[in-house]
C-alpha cells in the first residue's frame, strides 16, 4: 500500500477512536501515537494534515527535531524527538512559567548579587525593576541575569524556584526533562527533548503576556527610578522575516549547539517546531516550515 493511502486510512481510524494522533518519522515509514485530540459533540471535525503523494523529507543537521500541528495533535516531522539533549536557553520558557505563577506583572523586584556568565541585560545590584520588564529581558534578550533575579526573588528562594520548574515539567507529563538552574547554562543534569519543549511551549503560548513578549522584536525597559535603561533586541532572526512566525525561544551554548522552538500561525494553521543541537537553527527551521506548507494538505475527515 502506498505511503499516502496508509496515512489516510490511519487517520480515518484515528477519527473513529479519537484517542491518539499519527506521527510520521523522517524516513516516512514509522507511525506512532503522540498527542490526543477529541471530536466535539457538535460534530465540528478537525482538519487533519495529509502528506502529499511522493513527498520527500528534509535532511537536517539537528540532533533532534519535531514539528506538530497543534489543532489536530498530528506530528508532521520528527527526528529523535525523545532524545535528551542540552536545552540551553529554551530552559527560560519554564523559568517564565514559574515566574508568572509567582509574581504580579506590576510587582517590583530587587536585583541582588549576581554572578552569571553568558547573555546579560546588564542589571545592576540594588536596581529595582518591574517583573514584567524582567520577563521581557528573559524572553526577548534571553538574559541570564534576569533569570537569576527571578529565581533569587522567589519567596522560597532559588532552590525552591528550580524545584518548581521541575514540578511544572512533571505536571505537564514530561519525564525526559530536568532543570538545575533557571538560565539553561550547561551541566550534566540539565536536559530536555524536542517533544517536551513542544508541550511546554504550547502551554506557555496560552498565556497572553508570554505570547505577546516572545513575538516582540525590540523593547526598552528601565529601572523603576529611571536611572538604568536596558535595550532588548530579540535574538530570533525568524521574527518579522518568515510569515507567521510568532516566537518562541532561542538557545545556544558551545556544547548544546543551536536550539530553537518556533510557533507559526499561517492560513489558520498552528504549528510548533523544536530543533536541538543544530548547526543552523534558523535556516533549518525555515526549511521545515517551507516543507510543511508545501507538502501537507489539511482535510476534514468525517467518520462514515
Amino acid at each position: 500500500m502506498k505511503k499516502n493511502n496508509l496515512l489516510y486510512l490511519s487517520l480515518l481510524s484515528f477519527v473513529f477512536i479519537a484517542t491518539s494522533a499519527i506521527a510520521i518519522s523522517s524516513d516516512g515509514q514509522k507511525i506512532i501515537t503522540f498527542l490526543p485530540i477529541k471530536i466535539s459533540n457538535n460534530k465540528i471535525y478537525p482538519k487533519l494534515p495529509i502528506l502529499k503523494e511522493n513527498s520527500g523529507f528534509p535532511v537536517i543537521s539537528a540532533q533532534s527535531a519535531m514539528a506538530v500541528d497543534l489543532d489536530s495533535g498530528v506530528t508532521l516531522y520528527e527526528k529523535d524527538p525523545i532524545r535528551p539533549l542540552l536545552p540551553a536557553s529554551t530552559t527560560k520558557i519554564v523559568t517564565a512559567l514559574v515566574s508568572l505563577d509567582t509574581y504580579r506583572l506590576d510587582q517590583i523586584l530587587r536585583v541582588g548579587k549576581i554572578n552569571v556568565a553568558g547573555q546579560k541585560m546588564d542589571l545592576v545590584m540594588g536596581e529595582e525593576i518591574l517583573f514584567e520588564d524582567l520577563l521581557k529581558g528573559l524572553l526577548i534578550y534571553s538574559a541570564n541575569d534576569a533569570a537569576e533575579v527571578l529565581a533569587q526573588n522567589h519567596p522560597g528562594g532559588r532552590d525552591l524556584f528550580i524545584a518548581l520548574m521541575n514540578k511544572k515539567a512533571k505536571d505537564l507529563g514530561l519525564n525526559s526533562t530536568n532543570f538545575t538552574n533557571p538560565t539553561g547554562l550547561d551541566n550534566g543534569a540539565q536536559y530536555s527533548t524536542t517533544r517536551d519543549l513542544i508541550v511546554i511551549s504550547k502551554e506557555a503560548m496560552k498565556i497572553p503576556i508570554f505570547a505577546e513578549i516572545v513575538a516582540t522584536k525590540e523593547a526598552i525597559v528601565k529601572s523603576t527610578d529611571g536611572r538604568f535603561t536596558h535595550r532588548l533586541l530579540n535574538i530570533n532572526k525568524l521574527l518579522g522575516e518568515v510569515y507567521g512566525v510568532k516566537g518562541v525561544k532561542t538557545g545556544w551554548t558551545e556544547n548544546a549547539r543551536e536550539n530553537l522552538v518556533t510557533y507559526i500561525e499561517r492560513d489558520d494553521k498552528k504549528i510548533m517546531i523544536a530543533v536541538l543541537g543544530s548547526s543552523d537553527r534558523f535556516g533549518e527551521t525555515k526549511e521545515l516550515i517551507d516543507w510543511i506548507f508545501t507538502n501537507y494538505n489539511w482535510q476534514e475527515v468525517r467518520p462514515k
